[in-house]
């Protein structure tokens, strides 16, 4: 069973920056495709970022040049640097994963998200 921790989040100004990370258990990255998707109150989900088993990334358009998603195999952990944040980042994000070999476009994987962790809540305020 895999299972996923997000932590990271917090409360920043626009033109902010935050890291968040998520501790994966169950699973090794070679075998898994990981991701961020975020979900505010009263939108629907949104894809974020995916990253294969090769190191390949994917990003939603929308997020291009500001996200970058990132692992570290040695430590299991999943990571989102997020620059220049906006209100619109505002939303709670959430660490994903799904045994898949490679990414497809706007920040997903070629199947759909079959874990989750609990997410973590950004909140940017100006």
């Amino acid at each position: 069973q895999v299972q996923l921790v997000e932590s990271g989040g917090g409360s920043v100004q626009v033109g902010g920056s935050l890291t968040l990370s998520c501790a994966a258990s169950g699973a090794t990255y070679t075998s898994y495709c990981w991701g961020w998707f975020r979900q505010a109150p009263g939108k629907e989900r949104e894809n974020v970022a995916a990253i294969d088993s090769t190191g390949t990334t994917s990003y939603a358009d929308s997020l291009k040049g500001r996200f970058t998603i990132s692992r570290d195999n040695a430590k299991n952990t999943l990571y989102l640097q997020m620059n220049s944040l906006e209100p619109e980042d505002t939303a709670m994000y959430f660490c994903a994963a799904v045994r898949a070999h490679f990414v497809d476009e706007g920040g997903v994987c070629r199947l759909p998200w079959l874990y989750s962790g609990q997410g973590t809540q950004v909140t940017v305020s100006s």
